[in-house]
């Protein structure tokens, strides 16, 4: 999966007034990143203000949404980086399943 298809794939499990209502940012490094606003049911690859924004490496994302790396695990050993609102981030494991 590329970075183009996630972000089809994000699109397609994000909606306007859906369960998810914060603005989120996974920020790929030099892969580009994926902006989702979960109050406007919108995913870009802009570079957003977000209320959390997630750093991990494009492999590493793709091993975490794959199920061969565990999330928190990654978080633990620095691999995936949250800055800003941490709960934000805890919300985004039932929105990922659906984009995974």
């Amino acid at each position: 999966m590329d970075l183009a298809e996630l972000t089809s794939k994000a699109s397609s499990a994000v909606q306007p007034g859906g369960d998810f209502t914060k603005k989120v940012k996974f920020d790929f490094g030099s892969v580009g990143k994926l902006f989702i606003d979960g109050v406007a049911g919108t995913v870009d690859n802009s570079d957003g203000a977000a209320d959390a924004t997630i750093k991990v490496d494009w492999d590493d994302f793709q091993k975490i949404s794959g199920g061969q790396m565990d999330p928190t695990m990654a978080f633990m050993q620095g691999k995936l980086k949250v800055e800003g609102d941490m709960s934000v981030a805890m919300q985004l494991q039932s929105l990922m399943q659906k984009f995974s």
